[in-house]
């Protein structure tokens, strides 16, 4: 996904500094220590085939979490391309979500009430990929009390639900506590609010955000703030990065760390009229409440 103007030159790294072990279970290559994993894998699915192609997908992970012993996924990215184009009479997302339930529902994972937090973006090129960080123990699922559960959607919105939570909550280590927070948008209820209204989406996506902060702070006493995250924020038109920064700029101060080291990159957004999405994540020390 091509990065947007003003952002820092970034890798993804996940350190650590222990023993690791690193292997391959199917599609899924992955790398641990003693306490985490994480892996990623990549396909191409035929036209036609794209919801079985993912539920093999998301077997082959639950497969290799299985063997290494790494059962608990805390969190997952799927890039999907092209995911609001129409398949077969079905938008691609929506394949998707069919594929991945099924996959969740065979394995035996949480498919609605604690299914690990997520997102899905839509690259406009490339394989399907699917990246997961998984733990020995189950974090603790966190959802907004300002929208409808993804899990509970209408039918309106596909044959199956999208399966994640808003966020998810793990003790870290060292006494520190993880808060990563799904994809967020401009949804309330279930319904896409701010249709074609930049500002109104990027002003009710940060609503969103906090409203998991104050839900994610009854079950920690880590504290964090939306100002201190660090956001990776998706934008569906490349013209409009500069403003969405502004906006960020202007909602929490151009020295917050969310606005300062944010990563703003162009991708499609898992629903068409949606312009925005921001995931986000940080430690804080405390603990997860039992």
């Amino acid at each position: 996904m091509p990065l947007l103007a003003g952002s820092r030159e970034v890798i993804d790294a996940w350190l650590s500094d222990g023993p690791m072990t690193e292997g391959r279970s199917g599609l899924l290559h992955w790398r641990h220590n003693a306490e985490w994993l994480y892996g990623a894998l990549a396909f191409d699915a035929p036209v036609g085939e794209l919801a079985a192609c993912v539920e093999q997908a998301y077997l082959d992970l639950f497969d290799a979490l299985r063997s290494t012993g790494f059962v608990h996924p805390l969190r997952l990215w799927n890039y999907v391309p092209r995911i609001n184009a129409d398949e077969g009479g079905l938008e691609r997302y929506r394949h998707f979500n069919l594929g991945r339930q099924q996959a969740f529902l065979k394995a035996g994972q949480a498919a609605f009430e604690g299914s690990p937090a997520a997102c899905a973006l839509g690259p406009q090129y490339g394989p399907i990929v699917i990246r997961v960080l998984a733990g020995r123990r189950p974090s603790r699922p966190i959802e907004n009390p300002r929208q409808v559960s993804a899990y509970h959607y209408p039918n309106q919105y596909g044959p199956r639900a999208p399966t994640f939570s808003r966020a998810a909550l793990a003790d870290a280590g060292g006494g520190q506590v993880v808060l990563s927070i799904s994809g967020t948008a401009s949804i309330v209820g279930h319904q896409s609010v701010h249709v074609g209204d930049l500002a109104g989406q990027v002003r009710e996506t940060l609503a969103n955000l906090e409203a998991v902060i104050g839900t994610a702070h009854r079950h920690t006493s880590a504290r964090f703030a939306l100002r201190d995250l660090l956001f990776t924020v998706y934008v569906r038109h490349a013209a409009d990065g500069p403003a969405v920064r502004t906006m960020l700029e202007q909602a929490l101060g151009a020295d917050a760390p969310a606005v300062r080291e944010a990563v703003l990159l162009q991708a499609d957004i898992c629903r068409h009229d949606l312009l925005v999405e921001i995931e986000a994540q940080a430690h804080a020390p405390g603990e997860v409440c039992a």
